[in-house]
């Protein structure tokens, strides 16, 4: 962990840097380009950035992105303004916007300029370096995509040029990463090292082009109901270049525990207080399936699992907990697992692409398999429960849909795209909702209407209005 703690400490500097170069703008700031000292090398900028994107994409705050309530596996106990979907007293749209475009791919890119102006020997080394910088992009991209819908993209991160960046197209954005992608996979020498900042892989360049073929698939099937063909050759081309094979390649952080803390730690552990506990939306049907995953994420109160009622107030004494595993200030982050990949490949082989082996059933038990084994519960239990719950090809959306939601418990992102695209498990409005409904989407920032009015009301007319409740792009089924 000392070298997580030396990296870290120098690309911090840099995450600072943008910050104060910020202002009180959004876009326009976040295209502020400032200069960085020559003496940060670029691989600190990726430890940086990985640092943030892992920090903000996984962390329970009420003040960032609310993944966790969007998916209705956490609720709140004192306070329901969040679980009923107020997104404008603590601004997420506005923080989440920030920090995946400041703190997270403005490293990425001046990086990606500083790179070619470092001493390296092998130009192979120097591919592979610029690979990993945009695969990582690319993941973030991915990230702001899925959350807003149509964003600045071709125009952002162009501070000194372009200060009222225009909104791209998110179907776009979407083929256009699947082409960065494959740049990038080819540009690979997968003998030869890439970063040793790399804080995930450790610049083990066949786990990068693993997780690269990964996304590709997850961008492929979000596209399936809307370009089934671009759907289906993306997704033969993922598989078959090599997606995640195990759980030891999953796309995972885990945090140094002393400095740099696992964000749920920071949040249920080291704040001091009790706000958030597991949501009865989730705890009830695993009571009713006796999802032996339970003991794996919950507490007992009074010898049975109790989720607190979504998005009313609660008694934390009286509710189950969220198990202390996941709240150690070293405890892992995943943000793509193994398990997720095969759930997707399950997808794939039900819309009849070519995964390469195995049918929609026997992946979609390889993948509740996965998900059990990754939670410490033995493959006796995990056979038990996987044959009194089968696949159920007659109404397949609930299978994945339900089993990735469960599955994704703790990667709520992933959680949210499962939902959205399959519409199961069916997720209702909260008592209060301040939105009429569900989230679909993260509306804009409230600064974009203040620095960048004209690309953003723009923006919001061609999606069909800035609501929570406006569906992606892909989300048409």
């Amino acid at each position: 962990m000392k070298n997580f703690k030396k990296i870290l400490y120098t690309g911090g500097v840099v995450a600072s840097l943008l910050l104060f170069n910020s202002c009180q703008s959004d876009i326009t700031s976040l295209n502020d380009d400032p200069k960085h000292p020559s003496s940060v090398p670029s691989g600190n900028m990726l430890a940086t950035s990985m640092y943030q994107g892992f920090y903000y994409m996984y962390t329970g705050s009420v003040n960032f992105n609310n993944y966790r309530f969007f998916t209705q596996q956490w609720t709140e106990t004192i306070y329901t303004q969040e679980t009923n979907y107020n997104l404008i007293t603590r601004n997420q749209p506005r923080n989440h916007f920030r920090r995946m475009y400041v703190y997270t791919l403005a490293p990425l890119e001046q990086a990606k300029k500083d790179l070619p102006t470092e001493i390296n020997a092998d130009p192979e080394v120097v591919d592979n370096k610029w690979a990993t910088l945009e695969i990582a992009s690319v993941f973030t991209w991915e990230n702001i995509v899925d959350t807003y819908g149509n964003v600045p993209y071709k125009e952002a991160l162009q501070g000194e040029t372009i200060k009222s960046p225009k909104y791209d197209n998110a179907k776009t954005i979407y083929l256009d990463l699947i082409s960065r992608l494959n740049i990038a996979i080819a540009k690979i020498h997968a003998t030869k090292e890439g970063y040793p900042e790399d804080l995930v892989y450790s610049g083990d360049m066949t786990k990068w082009i693993k997780l690269a073929n990964s996304i590709k698939l997850r961008l492929a099937i979000n596209l399936a109901d809307v370009d089934p063909a671009t759907s289906k050759a993306v997704a033969e081309s993922a598989i078959s270049g090599g997606v995640l094979a195990s759980a030891t390649d999953s796309y995972s952080l885990k945090f140094d525990g002393n400095t740099f803390t696992n964000p749920l730690f920071d949040d249920l552990v080291a704040s001091g207080r009790n706000d958030y506990i597991p949501s009865n939306v989730m705890v009830n049907p695993m009571n009713t399936k006796s999802d032996p995953r339970r003991a794996a994420y919950f507490t007992q109160v009074g010898g049975i699992y109790k989720g607190g009622v979504y998005g009313t107030s609660n008694s934390f004494a009286n509710n189950s907990h969220v198990n202390p595993t996941f709240l150690t200030g070293n405890a892992v982050a995943n943000l793509f697992s193994y398990t997720e990949v095969l759930f997707l490949k399950a997808e794939a082989a039900q819309r009849g692409y070519n995964v390469g082996g195995g049918t929609a059933a026997s992946l979609y038990a390889d993948a509740v398999m996965a998900s059990m084994l990754e939670n410490g519960i033995s493959a006796t239990d995990a056979a038990t429960y996987i044959a009194a719950n089968p696949y159920n090809a007659g109404n397949w959306k609930q299978s994945i849909g339900y089993e990735g939601w469960i599955a994704m418990w703790n990667n709520p992102f992933a959680a949210w795209n499962f939902t959205r695209r399959l519409d199961n498990p069916v997720l209702t409005a909260p008592p209060s909702s301040y939105i009429g409904g569900i989230p679909y989407r993260m509306p804009y920032s409230d600064q974009e209407y203040v620095t960048n009015n004209a690309n953003v009301s723009a923006a919001a007319s061609a999606i069909g209005g800035d609501k929570a409740t406006t569906k992606l792009f892909w989300d048409i089924n």
